[in-house]
C-alpha cells in the first residue's frame, strides 16, 4: 500500500534516531523519540499550497513549487539558441530542456545547407524567431539581434554553441597553423561569443545570462585537438573576463565544458572513437556523457537556481578532468 507524506517522513525519522544509550532508561528515550515523531507529523499533515513561487531573485519569473517538489520554470523567458547543426547537437539538446522548461527560443541556422535540418527541429520547439547566422559574414550577428529587438525587445539568455577552423589547422600542428587559419577560428569560436555578449547587453535584465560551450582540451592538452586547444582557453578567459564587465549589471556569463559526445562537430577530430573509450576507461564514473546531461546544466545555469554562479567553467565529462596520473 502506497505510504503517505507523514509516513514516509516517521519512517525515515525513526530509522535515523540512533539506539538509545545503556545509561538512559529507555522509556526516556521512547519519550524523546515520540516527540520528535509528533512535530515532524504536525509538519508532514500540514496541507501544502497547491501551487506556490519562490522568488529567487529580482528578475520576474520566479521558481515554480508544486507541494514539496520545485520545478525550474522559464515562462515568460525569451532565449538565443546558436550552434544547433543536427538532432545531434548539443545545442539542440539545450533547446529542448529550455522549451520544455517553458522558454520561448529563437533558433539560428548556419547557411541554406544546415537550413533543412535546422528548420524541422525549431519548428518542434516552436521557435518564435529562425534566422540564418554566419558568424563570418559581415552583419550576420547585427541581423540576428535587430530581428529579437524587433519581435521581443528583450532577451533572457543566449546559448553559444558554434566552433570552427580549417580543416588543415584543426588535423595539423598548432606550429604549422597559419595566422589567417587562426584567426579564423578565434572569431568564430570565441569572438563571436563576445560581439554576440556585446549586441546582448542592452537587451538584458537582472538575472540575464550568457552560456557557451567548452571542453577539456583548453586545459589540458589532448590529442588530435591542435588549435582548437588555445581557442578554448581563450574561450573561457573571455567567460571570467564577460562575467566581471557585466556583473554589476546582474547579468552572469558561464561555459560548460562537456565531456566527449558524438555530435558532427566532434565527428571532425581524427581518432575520436579513441578519444570517447579513454573517457569510458579513466572518467570516475566508467563512461562518456550524453547531450541530455549536458542540455540539463544548461537548464540549471540559465535559471535562478544559478542566480549567483558565473565566470564558471562547469565541466559535465563524467569526472574526466580530475583525473591525473592514475593507473588502477
Amino acid at each position: 500500500m502506497q505510504k503517505t507524506t507523514a509516513e514516509r517522513h516517521l519512517r525515515g525519522t525513526a530509522s535515523e534516531t540512533p539506539a538509545p544509550s545503556i545509561d538512559v532508561p529507555l522509556h526516556a528515550a521512547t519519550a524523546r523519540l515520540q516527540a520528535r515523531q509528533a512535530r515532524v507529523m504536525r509538519r508532514s499533515v500540514t496541507p501544502p499550497a497547491a501551487t506556490s513561487w519562490i522568488r529567487k531573485s529580482k528578475h520576474e519569473t520566479a521558481t515554480k513549487v508544486l507541494g514539496n517538489m520545485e520545478i525550474i520554470d522559464l515562462k515568460g523567458r525569451r532565449g538565443l539558441i546558436v550552434g544547433i547543426a543536427n538532432a545531434q547537437s548539443l545545442a539542440w539538446s539545450a533547446a529542448q530542456h529550455f522549451r520544455n522548461a517553458g522558454a520561448e527560443l529563437a533558433i539560428t541556422f548556419l547557411n541554406d545547407k544546415a537550413k533543412p535540418h535546422v528548420v524541422p527541429l525549431a519548428e518542434q520547439v516552436q521557435a518564435k524567431l529562425i534566422l540564418a547566422c554566419n558568424v563570418s559574414s559581415p552583419g550576420a550577428i547585427e541581423g540576428v539581434f535587430e530581428a529579437i529587438q524587433r519581435e521581443w525587445g528583450a532577451l533572457d539568455f543566449l546559448f553559444h554553441s558554434i566552433a570552427s577552423a580549417r580543416k588543415e589547422d584543426l588535423h595539423g600542428r598548432l606550429l604549422d597553423c597559419s595566422a589567417e587559419g587562426f584567426s579564423d577560428a578565434m572569431r568564430v569560436s570565441c569572438h563571436s561569443f563576445i560581439h554576440m555578449g556585446k549586441l546582448a547587453e542592452p537587451l538584458m535584465r537582472e538575472g540575464s545570462s550568457l552560456l557557451t560551450l567548452s571542453y577539456y582540451g583548453a586545459e589540458k592538452v589532448v590529442d588530435h585537438y591542435n588549435v582548437m586547444g588555445p581557442v578554448k582557453a581563450a574561450l573561457e578567459a573571455s567567460v571570467r573576463y564577460l562575467a566581471h564587465e557585466l556583473g554589476p549589471k546582474g547579468i552572469r556569463v558561464n561555459a560548460i565544458s562537456a565531456g566527449a559526445v558524438a555530435t558532427r562537430a566532434a565527428s571532425g577530430l581524427t581518432h575520436f572513437d579513441e578519444l570517447l573509450d579513454e573517457t569510458r576507461r579513466k572518467s570516475p564514473l566508467r563512461r562518456t556523457v550524453d547531450g541530455c546531461e549536458v542540455g540539463r546544466t544548461a537548464l540549471l545555469l540559465v535559471s535562478d537556481y544559478a542566480s549567483a554562479i558565473t565566470g564558471e567553467i562547469v565541466h559535465v565529462d563524467a569526472g574526466f578532468h580530475i583525473e591525473g596520473m592514475v593507473f588502477h
